[in-house]
């Protein structure tokens, strides 16, 4: 799909829009290099699947293991930059009256790209935090023990985001739930729509009376108003959809 065959009842929906909510998923990170969890793991991972080192009781049974593959995680985000996408998205937030921008990432890619008040519903893999207490962790002695330990309680440290069989953070859900039923335009970008609570939030934008979009390399293009499936790269359709509602000043930078 084009910038030429957009759905037109689409580009006027987003242009007359005055609350955007985007809820973004790991497709739109994968554009930038960063593997999803339904990716196969290489090197030294490739005997592991995500689901099993992702958990606090993997973490508990095996504290090292989980901090180094977060480490290399790690290293893999660092290495990322934001694509087209994230900066269609921080272009956007400029564009409207207003724009929510829920992610399921942990990458910070799109605060990277200019985008603000980002709600981070699986947490953040750039902080680190105490295992029992939940203190945050700026620096740590990296010569003794793996994991860390707090500084505060003597915990072992981990990464900040949030392990399967972990609630999500309750502000930030409510706040995306808020955020859902008093939109008009709604995005669903490269994510599965698997994983809740995050995936009933374009129902509820339905609910309603939102236009709901959904950008994905999974799905079949389909224009139902208010409804709409874009199949393809959200890289390269974001940036479209954005000029063609803005084609003065519409475009994309990055």
């Amino acid at each position: 799909m084009s910038d030429f065959n957009l759905p037109t009842e689409l580009v006027s929906a987003l242009r007359l829009a005055r609350h955007v909510v985007a809820l973004t998923g790991a497709g739109i990170s994968a554009e930038s290099g960063l593997p999803t969890f339904r990716d196969a793991m290489t090197g030294l991972w490739a005997q592991y699947r995500p689901e099993e080192l992702a958990t606090p009781e993997a973490f508990q049974r095996n504290p090292k293991l989980v901090w180094e593959w977060y480490a290399w995680r790690r290293q893999l985000v660092e290495a990322a930059a934001p694509n087209p996408a994230h900066h269609a998205l921080a272009a956007l937030e400029r564009l409207v009256p207003r724009l929510t921008l829920i992610t399921q990432n942990v990458d910070s890619l799109h605060q990277l790209a200019g985008s603000s008040a980002v709600i981070e519903l699986h947490g953040n893999i750039r902080r680190t935090r105490c295992f029992a207490n939940g203190h945050p962790a700026e620096t740590w002695d990296e010569s003794k023990a793996v994991p860390p330990r707090c500084t505060i309680c003597g915990s072992p440290l981990r990464p900040g985001v949030v392990w399967f069989g972990e609630r999500l953070p309750e502000e930030a859900l409510n706040n995306a739930i808020e955020a859902s039923a008093t939109c008009d335009f709604f995005f669903s970008i490269g994510t599965s729509g698997m994983v809740e609570p995050a995936a009933s939030l374009p129902q509820v934008a339905l609910k309603f009376g939102a236009t709901v979009i959904f950008i994905n390399l999974d799905v079949e293009d389909k224009t139902t108003p208010p409804l709409f499936r874009l199949n393809g790269k959200a890289g390269t359709l974001l940036p479209a959809l954005v000029a063609a509602a803005w084609p003065d000043d519409g475009e994309v930078e990055g």
